[in-house]
């Protein structure tokens, strides 16, 4: 049994993990400040007698020093989240990021000056790369920022800090250190609130549209369901060979956003087919096809904003390391979130 805190544990992302690590045994910390993340995403495990849940700040010196000095495993998920965050607030998306990772790093150096290792996770994303044209990054591939006067590049430039710092700490202290990268993970309790493209077209998709894709929907993403992403977070922790290095997570099958969002149309159709009329939730009118519309980047982000055409990882490190593939395809991910959606809309009708 370890003793695991979990930054931003209430979040999509950490809070799945924090039912995996409740499930591998382990007693588990949490902070989250909930500005982004909500205590509703732990309603199954809350209760948990192995789960203490704080609501905080992970930029709070006192409570980090104090949730750190006995844990055994940190896993960093606390950070801005979302483009339209990104876009908005790059203020916040820089000091968060950088501030907090410094601070719980400290921390952890100074437990290794009384004799005490710590392994740390930090969470980081595939922004790092930036927009290096190549059709797959691999961990050692250039880091390509577009210009400062562009804020969606703070993003990526302060997760690259942030990594600088974890491999710092270990390579001068010691520190066991696993730098993940994800690439666009999706499942349930994600919200499209920040922009994130999956949830947020599935609302519409299911709300009677339109479909709203930015530019032309020719860019290509992947995405992984967050259950793969947690299994592969854990087995890179329980991986000697990992500490001290970068490796991608996610899924290595393109797609591109159009096509993203005639898939959610087909399974939404699908699935309506399969429901009778008086207890469907929301949709279209069935003489009606969903639409798609397109908008551009400024339209959605402002004038400023830049995108990159391509975000696809080459997953070969990651296999070699634990041996992992994802068990989801995209279409079981998609059919998975339509479903529960139909249901959470209906649970909610007086």
């Amino acid at each position: 049994m370890s003793n695991c805190l979990v930054t931003g544990g209430a979040g999509f992302i950490g809070s799945h993990l924090v039912e995996a690590l409740l499930e591998r045994g382990d007693r588990v910390s949490v902070v989250d400040d909930e500005s982004t993340g909500s205590i509703d995403n732990l309603a199954a495990v809350l209760d948990h007698p192995r789960l203490v849940y704080t609501k905080g700040t992970a930029a709070d010196e006192r409570l980090i020093r104090r949730l750190t000095a006995d844990a055994d495993e940190v896993y960093h998920l606390a950070a801005a989240v979302g483009v339209r965050l990104i876009a908005q607030s790059p203020i916040r998306t820089i000091e968060t990021n950088i501030y907090t990772t410094e601070l719980i790093l400290r921390e952890l150096g100074r437990l290794i000056d009384a004799g005490r290792t710590v392994k740390f996770f930090l969470a980081s994303t595939s922004e790092v790369y930036g927009k290096n044209p190549k059709p797959r990054w691999t961990e050692e591939d250039d880091i390509v920022l577009g210009p400062t006067i562009r804020p969606r590049w703070s993003y990526g430039a302060s997760k690259a800090i942030d990594e600088f710092l974890a491999l710092a700490y270990n390579r001068e202290r010691g520190l066991p250190t696993v730098v993940g990268r994800l690439f666009n993970v999706v499942g349930p309790r994600q919200t499209g609130a920040y922009g994130m493209v999956l949830p947020r077209l599935i609302d519409a998709a299911l709300t009677g549209g339109p479909l709203v894709v930015h530019d032309d929907g020719r860019q290509q993403r992947s995405f992984a369901h967050v259950s793969d992403v947690v299994r592969m977070i854990l087995a890179l922790m329980a991986t000697p060979a990992a500490h001290g290095g970068v490796c991608n997570i996610g899924s290595d099958r393109p797609v591109s956003i159009l096509e993203l969002a005639r898939l959610v149309i087909a399974e939404v159709a699908a699935g309506s087919r399969n429901h009778h009329p008086s207890h469907s939730s929301p949709s279209a009118p069935r003489s009606s096809p969903l639409e798609i519309q397109f908008q551009s980047y400024a339209e959605a982000y402002g004038d400023d904003f830049e995108d990159c055409r391509r975000r696809v990882p080459d997953l070969s490190k990651l296999r070699r390391l634990t041996g992992l593939e994802a068990r989801w395809t995209l279409e079981d991910v998609i059919a998975e979130l339509v479903e529960r959606k139909r249901k959470d809309v209906l649970s909610h009708r007086p």
